[in-house]
């Protein structure tokens, strides 16, 4: 299975949509937040139908559990605060680590059976779930998705509704984004270093030339490399099954894929000094520019 892992506001949902498209790739949108948006709270499946209404995941949880339920749901919700933890990444293990594994398990694999895929795509990003399943012997292919910091701060500045029920997505500031931004970088770098398969990708770079970017990446994760979907800079988009992620996973039809680099004019001085200092390190190794650029 494919893991996307990375910092919210870094390019995965669009990622994820692209890779999408590719013959026998089934995208599930952030599973992590499969249990308490969909099952608990019943929200908009990428389809446009509200969870427990959409075919696709009936069928899912039926295959994977015999049906969906709130028990099911609270079950995971409690698994998870024990086990998938950031705290626990020097040294996952915990003994409710196989059944909290378990349930992602059966998700991917009732998801592939229901869709007759190849892979699943979860794009849950955090780096500590992708440490869960990888203990767990899922042995994901990670893709890191790394953005620019300063890009990565100012989307989180910005007041953007939830399609999904009209309130606003989480806001940070500058610092917090830059802590977080490091944090998840750097054990998506450890999680390489343990032996686990990661590919890293670069919004920039995705932007920049999709197809080059994506053939690449197809390549590496073993995938089909049709890319009749994108002429250009111009994707056609069809409905997907996810769960949960930002508003374009709602996006059906021809999409322009273009840069955004608003942060330039939009991030102010001092918080763009912020966060050039405090990521400093990891900008270098991941190929940014530093605070004048």
């Amino acid at each position: 299975m494919i893991f996307l892992g990375g910092l919210g506001r870094s390019g995965t949902t669009l990622l994820e949509r692209l890779l999408g498209e590719l013959p026998g790739v089934v995208p599930l949108g952030e599973v992590v937040h499969l249990w308490a948006r969909g099952v608990v709270a019943g929200e908009l499946c990428g389809c446009g139908e509200a969870f427990p209404r959409c075919p696709f995941w009936r069928e899912v949880g039926e295959r994977a559990f015999g049906g969906w339920s709130r028990e099911l749901a609270e079950r995971v919700l409690r698994l998870r605060r024990r086990v998938d933890r950031t705290r626990r990444i020097p040294a996952v293990g915990h003994p409710d680590l196989a059944e909290y594994v378990a349930a992602y398990r059966s998700v991917y694999n009732a998801a592939l059976q229901v869709a007759g895929g190849a892979a699943v795509v979860d794009s849950s990003k955090h780096a500590s779930l992708a440490f869960c399943l990888a203990a767990g012997g899922v042995q994901p292919h990670v893709v890191h998705v790394v953005r620019d910091p300063r890009a990565v701060a100012h989307s989180w500045r910005r007041t953007v509704p939830r399609p999904e029920d009209g309130s606003h997505m989480t806001r940070w500031g500058a610092m917090r984004t830059s802590l977080h931004w490091s944090a998840q970088n750097l054990a998506l770098d450890l999680l390489a270093a343990r032996g686990v398969e990661v590919t890293r990708v670069r919004y920039e770079d995705l932007l920049a030339d999709p197809r080059a970017t994506l053939t690449d990446l197809a390549e590496r994760l073993g995938l089909d490399t049709s890319l009749g979907f994108l002429d250009g800079t111009t994707v056609s988009l069809g409905r997907a099954h996810t769960v949960s992620g930002n508003p374009m996973r709602f996006a059906v039809g021809q999409v322009e894929l273009s840069h955004d680099d608003a942060w330039r004019g939009g991030l102010p001085a001092v918080q763009r000094a912020v966060v050039s200092g405090l990521t400093a390190p990891l900008m270098t190794r991941y190929g940014y520019r530093g605070a004048a650029a």
